[in-house]
């Protein structure tokens, strides 16, 4: 019994130093980095400065991966498929992780079981945007607007149960007001139709809008998180405008396939954390539009849980479904 005991510690030791060893050696080849999002967009724009200042640190490219579609479900279906050896991890959105279990009946993957996360890279808020040629400068004339011609204004959204789709659907709800969503496979495509007139607003992340707004393209009616945002300090917030209790927001953060060793975590954890906060990392990013933030996995974990609650209410009290 002693012997046995004695190769059982043995063993223990063995994995665990086993297990580090495999860790100070990751990575020994080139990682896939998902994004669930064509070029263009929020998730994109953020997922390469990550991707390019976390390959650095680690020593290894990592090779971004557009997979487009049905708002970032296609680019979590095939991380959940993925070997879990720390070689292909994810830019997580909020939609494919927090709000798509509500909306889905039959998601091909477990948002809460099928990813280990890593760390929360950044948050910002959304900014509520019209083409110039709508006729109005704040968010209560837009209130109006809607109430004036209902059913008649169009909001666009990069797809069917992301935020910006989430938001408008609760500004209408708060506002009572009715207008008409338009989805689209990503930022890109529905902003470049945001500036060519042919839907009229959108509730979209700041960092594919912000340049737009600074160039007269489209006009910022405010932001629509609980406070107002640092980057913009003279945009009121969608509640002060007068709708009680608006708050949405977009946040982005690495995940990994469930499986992957603590280890690798923690190890993809510590380098992400060190390269996102580094000057030239942190100007990128806060200059698009959204704040760093780099909490633990454990935090990302919570915060993740707690973000799907939230969306679980909203899409009931709206009533919204998708499929």
């Amino acid at each position: 019994m002693k012997i046995r005991s004695q190769l059982v510690i043995a063993l223990g030791l063995l994995c665990a130093t086993g297990g580090a060893a495999l860790a100070q050696s990751y990575p020994t080849k080139p990682i896939r980095m998902m994004i669930g999002f064509p070029p263009g967009g929020g998730t994109d724009i953020i997922g390469r400065i990550v991707a390019q200042k976390l390959g650095e640190a680690l020593g290894q490219q990592i090779i971004v991966d557009n997979r487009g579609g049905a708002s970032g479900q296609l680019a979590a279906e095939l991380l959940s498929r993925a070997a879990p050896d720390g070689y292909t991890i994810m830019m997580a959105h909020i939609a494919a992780v927090s709000i798509l279990p509500s909306l889905v009946s039959k998601l091909p993957y477990d948002a809460q079981k099928d990813f280990a996360p890593v760390s929360l890279s950044a948050i910002g808020p959304n900014l509520l945007v019209v083409h110039p040629s709508v006729p109005v400068k704040t968010v209560k004339d837009l209130i109006a607007l809607a109430k004036a011609r209902p059913g008649q204004l169009q909001y666009a959204s990069p797809g069917a149960g992301t935020v910006q789709h989430l938001a408008g659907e609760l500004f209408k709800l708060q506002a009572k007001v009715d207008m008409l969503h338009v989805p689209y496979k990503g930022s890109g495509q529905s902003i470049v139709d945001l500036i060519a007139g042919h839907v009229h607003l959108d509730f979209d992340a700041v960092p594919p809008v912000i340049n737009h707004v600074r160039q007269g393209k489209l006009r910022a009616l405010a932001v629509t998180s609980a406070k107002r945002f640092s980057l913009l300090p003279d945009m009121p917030t969608v509640e002060e405008s007068g709708v009680p209790g608006f708050d949405m927001s977009t946040w982005w953060g690495i995940v990994a396939p469930a499986a992957v060793s603590k280890d690798i975590i923690n190890r993809l954890h510590t380098e992400m954390v060190k390269a996102i906060r580094q000057p030239d990392a942190k100007e990128k990013i806060s200059g698009v539009g959204a704040d760093i933030v780099g909490n633990t996995p454990e935090e990302f974990a919570a915060f993740i849980r707690t973000e799907t609650e939230k969306y679980a209410r909203i899409v009931k009290a709206a009533n919204i479904k998708i499929d």
